[in-house]
């Protein structure tokens, strides 16, 4: 009898063990990511053109800080944890970028590009929180919020022939992109989302937080601060983002549905960016409209409308090299030579004033690395401008496959003010290892003010260089 009842006993005990067991395997489970399913009527890569239109058109209307910047580089670094818990199949082309803007506020293009106001990093208190806000941008384009509202508004007129409108002729972009959903101007950028699309993004950013081992509760905490300055001069944020309900209460009830784990500490980079930001002095919404307003006036007296980047390209072969560029832009120059590729009045006088150069540079040392032969590139430029002056550090870049060198640059332009002075220029000089031992080299030109109205093209030709 004794021993049958130690038997019974021994194997509840044992049921137990696998119970528990079996519990603990369930809740050490890490959350998935939801199956954003598909949208009808639009692909993927036409997500992807109507993003890099609408990020061109971003460029253009507001100030971007180039990506050699400390503040771009470090939420890039934070962008790049975050998208790596994406599965491959789910996966967009990501960009993070820095808009100097006082206003709490973020927000991500259809296709992946994302960005970011100086606002929001001065706003968050630790790194989890300017993550979380991250995340939740990246959940609108991981569950493709942007392509279902254009499916629902486009439905009657011809998704297809909308996407014809903004994919095509320059003229009517912005107005075709507010028929998508997404208005640029004023020193802001809008799009159309849902209570519901907030609040899956919420719960999506939650995971991807978690997943790339931030406590998601910070965004939850970041949420509260944002309610709590309230009122009719609250964060544009919510303007922006409509408050699904009590979304910080949301989002800490999906932290208490995740495993417990250990998240990552807060970083010494987020100190020193802190202390950055600090000593800014960011631009409201309403002076980027008024200096955007101002900008376009001047610009339209130096560079004729025809002559701004059409969407349609042709390719350029050189001996050394292949690059597509824009097709009402002209080439000076050769398949031997040094060639200028810019619009017709963007050089005179064997000046370029808008436009970009490309040539290669022989090191005398045939075993320099491309750090080496960039400064003594560097050292040759300066020789024959001595205007010309280094912006900060010199980067690594990935341009046709390989590791070269960015480096911002300024000097005098051959464009002058009201006044008859020389405007300042932004020169920025990209070297890429060639196949002879030497340098290719291309440094893409404009007058400061209308840098970041070029800024897509540059990055198109760049991206579309092939060296042979």
């Amino acid at each position: 009898m004794n021993s049958r009842r130690c038997g019974v006993q021994a194997l509840a005990l044992a049921l137990i063990l696998v119970i528990t067991a079996q519990r603990s395997s369930l809740a050490a489970t890490e959350p998935e990511l939801p199956n954003p399913g598909s949208v009808g009527g639009i692909d993927k890569q036409q997500q992807i053109q109507v993003g890099l239109q609408a990020m061109a058109e971003v460029y253009q209307q507001m100030p971007v800080l180039p990506d050699s910047n400390p503040l771009s580089q470090f939420v890039q670094g934070l962008g790049k944890k975050l998208a790596q818990v994406i599965p491959q199949e789910y996966s967009w082309p990501y960009q993070f970028h820095v808009i100097p803007q006082k206003e709490i506020n973020a927000f991500a293009l259809p296709g992946g590009p994302m960005f970011i106001n100086v606002g929001t990093i001065t706003a968050a208190d630790n790194e989890a929180e300017l993550v979380g806000v991250m995340a939740h941008e990246m959940s609108h384009v991981y569950m493709q919020h942007s392509a279902k509202q254009m499916a629902k508004g486009t439905l009657a007129q011809g998704i297809a022939g909308v996407l014809g409108g903004i994919l095509g002729s320059r003229g009517g972009t912005l107005g075709t992109l507010a028929q998508l959903g997404v208005n640029v101007g004023a020193g802001m950028v809008m799009l159309k989302y849902s209570r519901a699309d907030e609040a899956q993004a919420d719960a999506v950013g939650a995971i991807i937080m978690y997943k790339a081992g931030y406590n998601p509760q910070a965004m939850a905490d970041f949420f509260t601060k944002l309610e709590k300055e309230g009122g009719a001069n609250g964060p544009q944020f919510f303007s922006d983002h409509p408050n699904p309900g009590n979304r910080a209460g949301a989002v800490e009830r999906e932290v208490r549905s995740l495993p417990t784990k250990a998240y990552r500490s807060g970083s010494p980079e987020f100190a020193q960016i802190k202390q950055r930001v600090a000593g800014l002095k960011p631009l409201t919404a309403q002076e980027i409209a008024a200096q955007q307003q101002a900008q376009s006036q001047s610009v339209k007296g130096r560079l004729p409308a025809t002559e701004y980047p059409s969407r349609d390209t042709q390719i350029f072969t050189h001996d050394l090299f292949e690059v597509s560029y824009p097709k009402n832009w002209q080439v000076f120059g050769d398949r031997t030579s040094t060639v200028n590729i810019a619009p017709p009045s963007g050089v005179s006088d064997n000046a370029i004033a808008y436009g970009v150069l490309i040539s290669d540079y022989q090191p005398e040392d045939n075993n320099a690395t491309v750090d080496q032969s960039t400064h003594a590139l560097l050292n040759t430029l300066r020789q024959s401008n001595q205007d010309m002056k280094q912006v900060g550090n010199d980067e690594n870049i990935r341009v046709a496959g390989v590791t070269g060198k960015s480096v911002d640059l300024i000097a005098a332009s051959p464009v002058q003010d009201a006044t008859g002075r020389a405007q300042r220029e932004r020169d920025w000089l990209v070297t890429v290892p060639g196949r002879r031992g030497n340098l290719i080299y291309l440094v893409f030109i404009a007058p400061d003010a209308d840098f970041n109205t070029l800024r897509p093209t540059f990055d198109q030709m760049l991206r579309s260089l092939r060296v042979k």
